[in-house]
């Protein structure tokens, strides 16, 4: 079985998301099933088709989430240094518009874009591993091609 790499963080995040749908969000809907069955005719019954696909997402995420918990390694990152690598927090110049960027590389469980944890299957994130503070980085992009550098590489 492969190991799914995560900070501590993002293990949290997801064990706490786990929770919250096992103890709260399944009963909840199973309580919302109930009741919409006691309107009577389930064929023409919006109610209880919406809960019980609200149901199937539910049971769905609780099965992805016990997989990953399940393989999970959480990897201690401030232990680790060096080139760029799995939980490194690497901030970037884009090369044309001089912009700078910050992103922490993460397994896709916990990853999201808005919050600065990039997914470390993504080509920004595949082309950076193994780089050095200073290396320039080539990623080919829908829009085009895109340069950045390597400013400072950082493991906490």
């Amino acid at each position: 079985m492969e190991r799914i790499l995560l900070t501590l963080g993002g293990f949290n995040k997801l064990d706490k998301e786990l929770k919250q749908l096992r103890s709260v969000d399944r009963p909840a809907v199973i309580k919302a099933i109930a009741e919409a069955r006691e309107h009577g005719d389930l064929s023409e019954n919006a109610e209880y088709h919406a809960a019980r696909e609200q149901q199937g997402w539910i049971e769905a995420r609780i099965n992805e989430l016990d997989n990953i918990i399940a393989r999970a390694e959480v990897v201690e990152v401030s232990k680790l240094d060096g080139p760029v690598k799995f939980g490194a927090t690497v901030t970037l110049e884009d090369n044309d518009s001089g912009e700078t960027k910050i992103y922490q590389l993460v397994h896709e469980a916990e990853a999201d874009i808005r919050h600065g944890r990039l997914n470390m299957g993504s080509p920004l994130a595949r082309a950076m591993i193994g780089k050095d503070e200073d290396d320039e980085v080539e990623v080919y992009t829908p829009g085009g091609e895109r340069s950045y550098t390597i400013l400072e590489i950082k493991y906490q």
